[in-house]
């Protein structure tokens, strides 16, 4: 359990400073708002692809944790090259990057998610104990990286790439090296017959558009307060608040997620979206109501979250248990992020930032539309 946290707390203290500020730092390089887009939207790119082919890969071999090794390894050997270079060939060390840190926690899941499972049933206070390290990770390293570029300014943001993916690649060397058993061959249904069952797709459908809405959040929040005239500093608090009620959920989920089911859940995380996307589109000059945006990232993320974990973990059995995370990341980390990306790329071109948020809000109400749909299916499947 402590090599897991371990490695979930480097690589979201990771994330914590990286996504953020990623799009305040290439502002800093002279890239515009539609180049800014694209490049943030490349992380996303690489999460159509590369999951599930590290997945497939993983399944094969059960080489789980090689894989893991080796995919940090590659991402700090990108991260030291960063600094003073071309914005094209930025944009191919990125690429590069993505494709090998997008494919760690889609294998990493897997494995925690049969290391908390009890008798065919997710357990979701272990899982939780777990993850909340990660957001502890990514709670410190996104108030720290706010002040720290507030008063020292943006040019050590390729540093701070390179010391918390060192930290990453110390988490990966920490897991324990046990082969886990290759299933080249089952009885049960296929990958894609368990995709394409209804109550599967309505979920994806529903994970697509909740997630959808989230990506105007790590995309542009930073930019849009950026513009609103907030510091660097109450950047990272707001951001470090989500966080903080983010880690309250991982903590306290167990004594009350069996009270509503993950059909029930669903449902008020995506009404939950709808609200914390009209917030932050028409209340962010207030700064109570965005703390108020803010909190509901303990719903629409983390309970989100583990909805998805243990939807996944009900609905794909073992063997194909990498490959449905990797599909979760596709569709709700890939697919999402580069039509949000470049959507909100266009749109904040030409309407403003605001506008993505308001449109953001939409997606979110689709979403909720689903998960209507999906119980209508799972009803009538009883």
């Amino acid at each position: 359990m402590l090599a897991f946290a371990c490695l979930s707390a480097s690589y979201f203290a990771h994330i914590g400073f990286f996504n953020p500020y990623l799009s305040l730092w290439l502002k800093s390089q002279g890239a515009s708002l539609v180049v800014i887009g694209l490049m943030a939207s490349m992380q996303s790119f690489t999460r159509i692809f590369a999951p599930y082919a590290w997945g497939w890969l993983s399944d094969h071999t059960g080489e789980r944790v090689w894989l893991l090794r080796f995919c940090a390894g590659v991402a700090l050997i990108c991260s030291v090259f960063m600094r003073d270079v071309s914005l094209s060939l930025l944009a191919g060390l990125l690429l590069i990057m993505f494709i090998h840190t997008s494919a760690m926690m889609p294998m990493t899941e897997a494995a925690l998610s049969h290391w908390v499972s009890r008798g065919g049933s997710f357990d979701a206070k272990r899982y939780g104990r777990v993850r909340l390290c990660g957001s502890l990770g990514f709670l410190i390293t996104v108030c720290l990286a706010g002040f720290w570029f507030e008063h020292y300014g943006l040019d050590d943001f390729v540093g701070w790439a390179a010391l918390t993916l060192l930290a990453v690649n110390a988490g990966a060397w920490l897991i324990p090296n046990n082969k886990e058993s290759v299933h080249l061959h089952s009885s049960g249904d296929s990958m894609v017959q368990i995709v394409f069952k209804p109550h599967n797709r309505w979920f994806f459908l529903t994970m697509f558009f909740h997630v959808l809405s989230h990506m105007c959040i790590y995309f542009y929040l930073s930019l849009y307060l950026d513009q609103l005239g907030y510091s660097k500093t109450t950047i990272g608090l707001f951001w470090g608040l989500g966080v903080v009620v983010e880690i309250v959920v991982f903590y306290t989920q167990s004594d009350w997620f069996h009270r509503l089911g993950t059909l029930g859940w669903l449902k008020v995380c995506t009404a939950g979206m709808v609200l914390r996307m009209a917030l932050t589109a028409w209340g962010s000059g207030e700064w109570a109501l965005l703390v108020v945006a803010q909190m509901l990232h303990g719903l629409t993320f983390a309970v989100h979250h583990t909805v998805c974990m243990t939807w996944l973990n009900e609905h794909f059995s073992t063997h194909l248990r990498a490959r449905g995370q990797a599909l979760y990341s596709i569709v709700g980390y890939g697919l999402t992020g580069v039509v949000g990306g470049l959507g909100g790329a266009v749109l904040s071109q030409h309407w403003g930032l605001q506008s993505t948020f308001m449109v953001s809000m939409g997606t979110a109400l689709v979403a909720y539309l689903c998960v209507h749909r999906l119980a209508a299916k799972l009803q009538h499947q009883a």
